[in-house]
């Protein structure tokens, strides 16, 4: 079953950002998706195969940690 978190990620600012979150998750589950929003710096990730916790520490060993709290969505 594939769940939805939504994380903010006060460090994301540019492209390069959004490369390196998407190969840090995706190195971990490749059928992950990802939706970014830039502006709000937020990441909305579906994931059938990690959970909240392990994409937070995924996230933060990426040089992204998340703003607690990070939201089920």
């Amino acid at each position: 079953m594939t769940e939805h978190y939504q994380f903010h990620l006060p460090d994301m600012s540019c492209g390069h950002c959004v490369a390196a979150i998407t190969e840090a998750v995706q190195a971990a589950d490749a059928a992950a998706t990802l939706q970014f929003d830039r502006e709000q710096r937020r990441v909305q990730i579906a994931s059938g195969a990690l959970d909240q916790q392990a994409l937070a520490e995924l996230l933060s060993e990426a040089g992204y940690p998340p703003a607690s709290p990070a939201s089920a969505a």
